[in-house]
């Protein structure tokens, strides 16, 4: 599985920003897909994720009410929406894959995913 996360940028405190991230491979309609985060100086910190079905989504304590995490298993991509952007989002976003995870709750623990793309850097401006 490879994954290709794209979408990041510089956008203003209060902006939004969606991010994509598109997987290879047969696996990805029964994969739990993950997004995460890493600020400089920081520990990696989960933001979302999502069953293989899309129907369960979990969020990070400060992403909830803000972000979104979707799925569109006919184009093997996830996607994270993000709204109301803070300075303190600003980090580098990476997308994880956990294949053949037929469990209708998705990971939480970056140890519990596979395959992680390149990361997108996302910069929040105040």
């Amino acid at each position: 599985v490879q994954l290709q996360a794209s979408g990041g940028g510089l956008v203003q405190a209060g902006g939004s920003l969606r991010l994509s991230c598109a997987a290879s491979g047969r696996t990805f309609s029964s994969s739990a897909m993950g997004w995460f985060r890493q600020a400089p100086g920081k520990e990696r910190e989960f933001v979302a994720s999502i069953s293989w079905t899309g129907g369960v989504t979990y969020y990070g304590g400060s992403m909830k009410g803000r972000f979104t995490i979707s799925r569109d298993n006919a184009k093997n991509t996830v996607y994270l929406q993000m709204n109301s952007l803070k300075p303190e989002d600003t980090a580098v976003y990476y997308c994880a894959a956990r294949p053949n995870s037929l469990s209708p709750f998705p990971p939480k623990g970056g140890d519990e995913y596979d395959y992680w793309g390149q990361g997108t850097l996302v910069t929040v401006s105040s």
